[in-house]
């Protein structure tokens, strides 16, 4: 499927609006995005200060379809059930105390829905984490620059002219990934490459492997790269380009 950069105005801030394109198959009960990459971030990766930022801005609010689009069908009843927190008779519930519910939020900035997974075991001392689903971006908001690069634990973030955190505009198909030869690294150096170009301007997802440039391509390969937390500037990627 083509698209535009116009047809990318994902969210606006006062009308709360999105444009989502849904993949669907009826007959297998399947529905997922045709565009926006999914985004899974296990309890490990929910400890990190950049996700704690990211998290801290989303608000909850009840279910609808594009939250059932981040589960299986099997699944969408639990997004209805209170925690064992709230109600230890929650059909989530396990013995009174252990949970298995999700509860579901929304991005303000960008519109998009977000699932938290909770799994605790019964009694005390045991497991208690959060892992979250998501969708992300197709591109930063209308108004946006994008400034820098954030990377860490498989993470990847923009971040804006405005300060504004963003998980970093994603097409499906395209997954993002560090340290080795392949279609990660290449597919992350190509949308590097052209937020580069485009001066941190407009920059839909989806660039080709082909235009990735070489030295941003080699630093999306190198396993120094994959190792830490990671942030490269605007002027950083420019700069890898003219060397």
């Amino acid at each position: 499927m083509t698209y535009e950069p116009r047809d990318l105005n994902l969210t606006d801030p006062e009308k709360g609006y999105l444009h989502f394109v849904l993949y669907t198959e009826a007959r297998r009960g399947h529905a997922s995005s045709s565009l926006n990459a999914r985004v899974e971030i296990d309890a490990s990766q929910a400890v990190t200060p950049r996700f704690q930022e990211w998290h801290g801005r989303l608000e909850p609010c009840e279910p609808n379809a594009m939250h059932c689009s981040l589960v299986v069908p099997a699944q969408i009843p639990s997004l209805f059930h209170p925690c064992v927190a709230e109600d230890k008779d929650s059909p989530s519930a396990i013995a009174g105390s252990g949970c298995t519910c999700r509860q579901t939020f929304y991005d303000p900035d960008f519109g998009l829905p977000v699932i938290a997974e909770h799994f605790k075991h019964a009694g005390t001392g045991g497991t208690d984490r959060w892992s979250y689903t998501t969708y992300a971006p197709l591109e930063l908001r209308p108004d946006d620059t994008f400034s820098s690069f954030i990377t860490g634990r498989g993470l990847f973030w923009a971040r804006t002219a405005k300060g504004l955190l963003s998980i970093l505009p994603q097409q499906h198909g395209l997954g993002y990934n560090l340290g080795y030869s392949g279609g990660g690294p290449h597919a992350l150096a190509a949308y590097l490459t052209q937020l580069a170009r485009n001066e941190g301007g407009p920059t839909p997802a989806g660039t080709r492997y082909e235009d990735a440039h070489p030295a941003i391509v080699a630093w999306t390969q190198s396993t120094a790269a994959e190792r830490g937390t990671n942030e490269l500037s605007l002027s950083d990627l420019q700069s890898m380009m003219a060397s």
